[in-house]
């Protein structure tokens, strides 16, 4: 099956500092794929590259065949990525309606298979949002402002979704509806790459693991293979 985004080889610095020495991995057409490593090891770097918010000096990135590089954010972002990013970042003074169309659009990555997103797709697939849809951004709860954060990206029609700190700071009953978000998405054929820290659950949905450590991926496999080996999760991860 061929890629539909493929980064090879990517190195990157801020200033003097490198934070990614040949990073690479791929994700396939309706596939889930996690990054998983302690902070600090690039993988925010690695979502930043992607998104065009930090230049790489060395390697190429792909989606669906066409080049990134040089690539402004906003170009990407029509392309079809769609981020949900770390802290949310929603608009704190606009309306939950006001933050889903800002950015909205239609489809124009030209995948058929996906069904449009518009303001009535997302508020049948959050219901919260449509109870909330005149509330501030900041009038949320941080479970409200992920699902609004989950929704915005959504109204961008993207063809590959990307979660950078899925559940970061949710109440456990928060992170399930999230999780059960995500697996829904899956399961409509949306490709997506989620950073999170709760391998656990991760590994009931996602198709592929990359564990990265100090700017590169030393191991990489199915969620079978990752249950299998428990150690790789103590050692790049420090958790059980």
């Amino acid at each position: 099956m061929n890629a539909l985004l493929e980064m090879n080889d990517v190195h990157a610095s801020y200033g003097q500092a490198q934070a990614l020495f040949g990073m690479g991995f791929d994700v396939r057409e309706g596939e889930v794929v996690t990054l998983l490593g302690r902070n600090g090891m690039g993988r925010s770097t690695t979502i930043k590259c992607l998104f065009g918010m930090l230049a790489p000096s060395s390697g190429s990135i792909r989606l669906a065949g066409k080049t990134l590089a040089g690539m402004p954010s906003h170009g990407i972002a029509r392309l079809g990525l769609g981020l949900v990013p770390e802290g949310r970042q929603v608009f704190p003074d606009l309306s939950v309606e006001e933050n889903l169309v800002a950015t909205a659009r239609a489809p124009r990555h030209g995948n058929a298979n996906l069904q449009a997103w518009d303001l009535a797709r997302v508020y049948a697939f959050f219901p919260r949002l449509k109870q909330r849809r005149n509330n501030y951004g900041w009038q949320l709860s941080g479970g409200e402002q992920q699902m609004l954060a989950i929704g915005r990206a959504l109204m961008t029609n993207p063809c590959l979704l990307v979660l950078d700190e899925a559940t970061e700071g949710l109440a456990p009953i928060i992170r399930q509806e999230i999780w059960a978000a995500l697996a829904a998405l899956k399961k409509e054929g949306l490709s997506q790459i989620v950073i999170d820290k709760n391998v656990g659950a991760l590994m009931k949905f996602a198709d592929r693991h990359f564990v990265m450590e100090k700017g590169r991926v030393v191991w990489q496999g199915g969620s079978d293979q990752l249950r299998a080996e428990p150690a790789i999760v103590q050692q790049y991860m420090g958790v059980a």
